[in-house]
C-alpha cells in the first residue's frame, strides 16, 4: 500500500475512448464465462462511468451504486476501507456484478463484494479496469495491470489540484509539475484551465 506521494510515482493517463476500448475488452471476458449477472453495482465515485457502459455492453438495465471511502488524497491511503453508502437498491437472491475503476490494495472490492453477499445477493463477481500488482485481492475480471496511479477522464481537475499543491508545499516548481502531468498524458490546456479554476475557488 503506498501512504504518500513520492516522486518515482508515474502516473497513466487513458483517454475517453481508450476507457472505453478497455471497458469493451472488460466485457468480452466477462461474456466469455457465461457470468450473467441481474445488476451491475457501481462503487462510487469512480466505479460509475464503467459500471454504466457496462450495463449498456451486456444489455443490463440494473445499476446500482455503493459508495466505500478508503483514499484520502492521491498517493494515500486509510488503514481500512468503510462503507459509507449501502447498495442502493436490494439485491437480495440477485446476481451481482460490482465495479470499480481501479483494484489498488484490493480491500474496497473485497469489502464490497462482502457487502453485498450480507445484503443477500446469491452470487458476486467483481471487476475494475486496472488491477494493481500489489492487490490482496483481485477483481475476478481486469483489463489491465499497472503499477502507475491511473488518472481518469473524469478525475482530472481533481488529479491536477492534489498533484500540484503537494509538491509546492514541499518547494517544487508549478512548471515542472505541469511538465510532468503531460508528459503522463494529460493535456496542457485542461492542466492551465483547472490551475485557473482551482485558484479562482481558492480565492472565493
Amino acid at each position: 500500500m503506498r501512504e504518500t506521494l513520492s516522486s518515482e510515482l508515474t502516473f497513466e493517463a487513458p483517454t475517453w475512448n481508450k476507457v472505453y476500448t478497455m471497458i469493451l475488452g472488460l466485457s468480452g471476458k466477462i461474456q466469455k464465462t457465461g457470468f450473467k449477472p441481474d445488476v451491475i453495482v457501481g462503487v462510487a465515485r469512480g466505479g460509475w462511468v464503467p459500471a454504466r457502459v457496462l450495463s449498456d455492453l451486456l444489455s443490463i438495465t440494473n445499476v446500482a451504486s455503493v459508495r466505500a471511502e478508503s483514499y484520502m488524497a492521491i498517493g494515500e491511503t486509510k488503514c481500512e476501507p468503510m462503507v459509507t453508502q449501502p447498495v442502493s437498491i436490494s439485491v437480495a437472491g440477485k446476481i451481482v456484478l460490482v465495479v470499480d475503476e481501479v483494484a489498488d490494495t484490493g480491500k474496497t472490492l473485497k469489502l464490497i463484494k462482502d457487502h453485498v453477499v450480507e445484503q443477500g445477493a446469491s452470487e458476486v463477481k467483481t471487476a475494475a479496469v486496472y488491477s494493481k500488482p500489489w492487490s490482496v485481492a483481485k477483481p475476478d475480471y481486469y483489463e489491465k495491470e499497472s503499477s502507475s496511479w491511473i488518472v481518469f477522464p473524469w478525475e482530472i481537475k481533481e488529479t491536477v489540484s492534489e498533484i500540484l499543491r503537494k509538491p509546492v508545499e514541499k518547494g517544487a516548481s508549478i512548471a515542472k509539475q505541469k511538465a510532468r502531468l503531460a508528459e503522463d498524458g494529460i493535456p496542457v490546456k485542461l492542466v492551465e484551465r483547472f490551475l485557473k479554476e482551482i485558484a479562482e475557488e481558492q480565492n472565493c
